[in-house]
């Protein structure tokens, strides 16, 4: 049971954000059942393994918008920055699946490079500086594609990384766990990771501290620079193109994610394994939603999807923002 705590991340002083974070888990077995006893494949290998291939990528970016809003900041550029990965991978991806899978992670991490320059030394705000590298990562997206979709190449391997299984098992859920399991130790088990949670208590009490805060920014953008590249990579390896007019509210989603697995969106409290539990919870919402859409009893556009999506969100910040005040008044 410690164990499963802790790989939940630190729990606050505040005993309803450690309720909010099981309360995640909770939610996800929840649905988990109900679709069990509701549909007939729903527990079926297929509809398993395409769940986990398909949504590895929102967990990747959702791993790195984690970091980010635990030092307070956010990062809006990982939609156009995934985008962007898909389509540099795809061209490099006849050279070799390794030359594909470079290609998409130093797009991301250029990117990430970017936005911690921009941020730590230049002083502009993470919501600006992260909106400019999410324009720009777009518009290089589509002017390296030719604003259209660039195929890869099938005979190189590079396909493999997204439609590929390794002991049974989607080679993208892979890559995404190995992620996690690095930024739980990142979070967990070493000082960088005390260093992103004081950040985001408090940037000017860190620096009081001696803390390196520059350093560790720049670390977290770069870090979410490349989850995204590393998204981006298994989008193209797993439909067949790069796509630049690919990752339009993919940042949103993210910010979701971290939200529902209980991390404050002013930062200084977060979870790894709380994140990863929100990620796969609004996508098991939307896969139940596909189901549902299947037995005919309802007929949800992707357009209803969204607004469930941004409702669903809207009660998530309202009950953080209940929370922040219980830890306030504490």
């Amino acid at each position: 049971m410690t164990t499963y705590l802790s790989f939940l991340g630190p729990l606050a002083p505040r005993s309803t954000i450690a309720l909010a974070r099981l309360g995640v888990i909770a939610a996800l077995i929840a649905l988990i059942v109900f679709g069990a006893l509701r549909y007939d494949n729903f527990l079926s290998s297929y509809n398993a393994l395409s769940f986990l291939r398909y949504n590895s990528m929102f967990a990747l970016i959702a791993l790195g918008m984690a970091l980010v809003i635990m030092t307070g900041g956010i990062d809006l550029s990982v939609g156009g920055t995934a985008a962007m990965a898909s389509v540099v991978a795809a061209i490099f991806s006849p050279y070799h699946w390794a030359a594909g899978l470079a290609g998409g992670l130093a797009a991301g991490l250029v990117v990430g490079i970017i936005n911690g320059v921009v941020i730590t030394r230049l002083k502009i705000q993470p919501f600006i500086a992260t909106l400019a590298a999410m324009l720009a990562a777009y518009g290089t997206g589509l002017l390296l594609a030719g604003n259209q979709s660039v195929s890869v190449s099938y005979d190189s391997g590079f396909t493999e990384i997204g439609q590929g299984d390794f002991l049974g098992f989607p080679i993208p859920a892979w890559i995404a766990l190995a992620f996690y399991i690095a930024g739980w130790i990142a979070l967990e088990r070493h000082p960088v990771g005390r260093r992103v949670l004081a950040i985001g208590d408090g940037e000017a009490t860190a620096k009081l501290m001696g803390l390196k805060v520059e350093k560790t920014l720049m670390g977290v953008y770069i870090t979410s620079g490349l989850c995204a590249g590393m998204a981006g990579v298994i989008l193209a390896a797993q439909f067949g193109a790069g796509q630049p007019t690919e990752g339009v509210g993919w940042e949103l989603f993210a910010i979701a994610s971290v939200v529902v697995g209980g991390t404050l969106l002013t930062g200084g409290v977060g979870s790894i394994g709380a994140t990863l539990a929100g990620a796969l919870l609004l996508a098991m919402v939307f896969n139940i939603l596909n189901f549902e859409n299947g037995l005919g009893w309802i007929s949800l556009s992707a357009y209803w999807q969204s607004v469930i999506r941004g409702l669903f969100l809207l009660a998530v910040v309202i009950l953080q923002a209940k929370i922040a005040g219980a830890r306030a008044n504490g």
